[in-house]
């Protein structure tokens, strides 16, 4: 504004968000969705949802939240209730009010006293029994 004409004023570009920003999806209370929900960031949900969701970070039910679906995340915090199988790569959080009817696959699973579940539960790597196990040997003679 009080440049003279000579010299050009400068602009900085609008940096969009970066990747190391956290950006959260929010299903408020009180908000109804229907159908498939995909996020690269983290979602939570304190209002109601029948699909599945899908997240490649982490996924929070709230304690008014319901899910009537499937859910697929990296870890996953569960405050409300859950009607469907849970998929967790790393993590997943069974609070105290937490409701979950339906399979649970996931590496590591923490139950809080007084959440409930009902359903299967597959947790970690699959161990092989020692009478599983096959030496090197065995299956060098077997493809033979």
């Amino acid at each position: 504004m009080f440049n003279s004409k000579d010299e050009k004023q400068v602009m900085k570009p609008t940096v969009p968000a970066s990747s190391n920003q956290t950006v959260v999806n929010i299903i408020g209370a009180g908000t109804h969705i229907e159908g498939e929900i995909k996020s690269d960031s983290d979602i939570r949900i304190d209002g109601k949802v029948k699909g599945t969701i899908t997240s490649k970070s982490k996924i929070v039910v709230g304690s008014t939240g319901i899910v009537d679906g499937d859910l697929i995340c990296d870890t996953a915090d569960v405050s409300g209730k859950i009607f469907g199988k849970v998929e967790v790569t790393d993590m997943l959080y069974l609070k105290s009010s937490g409701y979950l009817e339906g399979d649970i696959v996931t590496g590591k699973l923490v139950v809080e006293a007084g959440a409930r579940f009902t359903g299967s539960c597959k947790m970690g790597v699959k161990e092989m029994k020692p009478s599983e196990k096959i030496s090197t040997s065995q299956l060098q003679k077997e493809a033979i």
